[in-house]
């Protein structure tokens, strides 16, 4: 009881858990839409894309989140308009900007020379999050859950079937455009915690285990939301226990929901099936 118990004592921890736990709520959120409207791929573009922006941002003296963030924004606007006026497919245009940015910012950080450290864009600095970027957390996450509370019915809806959406008035590229702009703030959060490589996972895999156990979009935002908030939990416990990096235990516990859900589901579930 003492080994489970003592992570807890310490500040830095406590701190890391409630970042930790307002990023899971977000990115599990906005995983249930994403995982619907079957933009894991931009997930996955949006948050590889802001490296170069993040390094930008900072050879310019401007603040590293509006960098991350504006580049997020471009990739996905740069992805829906190559699809927009060519022959390419979205997830094949995701592929090429996505991989291109990330590219960029590789080179661009290999030229950074300073005393600061901005490999953790890479793979998060969760237990050692600064108080500025706490509070940025903090603020974006709000701001990002405020907005899919307010519209969340006509996003599920746009998510769901963009033809009846715009049937009964709504105007679905407005929605489209909402819907790029929470994602690029929601990365932005998220990479805070646990860096560029492992925030892709917080995005898809709540969603995809929430739609593995229910056909409810209610049900699925509670089981979604759950399992990031055990996954960050049981992750930072896990990382201290074994020394291991954190982002990487949360993404395995994460992991590890999902092969249960995949096969333990009532409905959709593998031994199900083969029972």
């Amino acid at each position: 009881m003492m080994a489970l118990i003592e992570p807890w004592t310490h500040g830095f921890m406590l701190q890391a858990l409630l970042v930790g736990l307002m990023v899971a709520v977000l990115s599990a959120t906005l995983s249930c839409f994403v995982v619907l409207k079957g933009w894991s791929l931009m997930g996955d573009a949006v948050s590889h894309a802001i490296l170069p922006g993040v390094v930008g941002a900072y050879l310019l003296g401007l603040p590293l989140v509006l960098g991350a963030f504006l580049a997020g924004l471009a990739c996905a606007v740069a992805a829906g308009s190559i699809r927009a006026v060519s022959r390419v497919k979205e997830d094949a245009a995701m592929g090429v900007v996505f991989s291109g940015m990330f590219a960029l910012g590789l080179v661009m950080l290999t030229q950074v020379r300073s005393d600061m450290h901005l490999s953790h864009v890479l793979f998060g600095s969760i237990l050692g999050i600064e108080a500025e970027d706490f509070w940025q957390v903090l603020t974006i996450s709000g701001i990002a859950l405020a907005i899919l509370a307010v519209r969340g019915r006509d996003l599920v809806l746009f998510c769901f079937d963009p033809s009846q959406a715009r049937a009964i008035g709504l105007r679905v590229e407005r929605l489209r455009f909402l819907l790029l702009i929470v994602l690029a703030a929601s990365i932005v959060a998220a990479v805070q915690a646990v860096g560029v490589i492992l925030v892709v996972a917080l995005l898809i895999t709540p969603g995809a285990i929430g739609l593995l156990l229910t056909v409810r979009f209610g049900r699925m935002l509670l089981i979604a939301t759950g399992a990031a908030c055990i996954a960050v939990i049981a992750g930072i416990q896990m990382s201290f226990m074994l020394d291991a990096s954190t982002a990487g235990s949360i993404v395995v516990v994460l992991s590890g929901l999902f092969v249960m859900a995949l096969l333990l589901s009532p409905r959709y579930g593998l031994l199900r099936a083969r029972g």
